[in-house]
């Protein structure tokens, strides 16, 4: 029986292109599911620097770039409704930076929306070593499930 997925990814003003999208979209429920949150439906935006900047600076009162903001939607909180927008130029710049390949940075990155949205916060130095440990396990996980040695997934 086919079951439609809980999460969509789409582009507004950046192209990124996910080899095994359904098995990525798979695992991000699972995510969910191990955390104990019911999802509704969770949107994956990727979009450019500008775009992101426009959201921070409309929405938040931040005037810098970010490599993504979460937007839990939610009216009931036992099921997740949310928007997450990725930088894709952000994504890029830290994979660099960090001397990651994109693939897995890209990964990072959503699985960190994901954590917020499961209640995860890293306001304070001991949420960001949770969250840190929590992206790192389920790093480890989804490319052990892919069974591919860190090769690229992504284009």
């Amino acid at each position: 029986m086919y079951s439609k997925s809980k999460i969509g990814f789409f582009s507004k003003d950046a192209k990124v292109y996910i080899k095994n999208q359904s098995i990525l979209k798979k695992f991000i429920e699972e995510i969910f599911k191990k955390e104990k949150r019911g999802v509704d439906f969770v949107d994956v935006i990727f979009c450019s620097d500008k775009t992101i900047l426009e959201i921070n600076l409309q929405y938040l009162n931040h005037d810098y770039y970010t490599d993504i903001i979460t937007f839990d939607l939610s009216e009931k909180s036992n099921l997740i409704l949310a928007d997450i927008y990725v930088s894709i130029d952000r994504v890029k710049e830290n994979s660099k930076s960090l001397k990651l390949p994109f693939n897995i940075e890209f990964c990072r990155v959503v699985f960190h929306g994901v954590l917020h949205l499961c209640g995860y916060s890293d306001k304070k130095r001991k949420q960001k070593e949770i969250m840190r440990q929590k992206e790192d396990y389920y790093l480890s996980a989804y490319f052990k499930r892919l069974s591919f040695s860190r090769e690229k997934i992504l284009k």
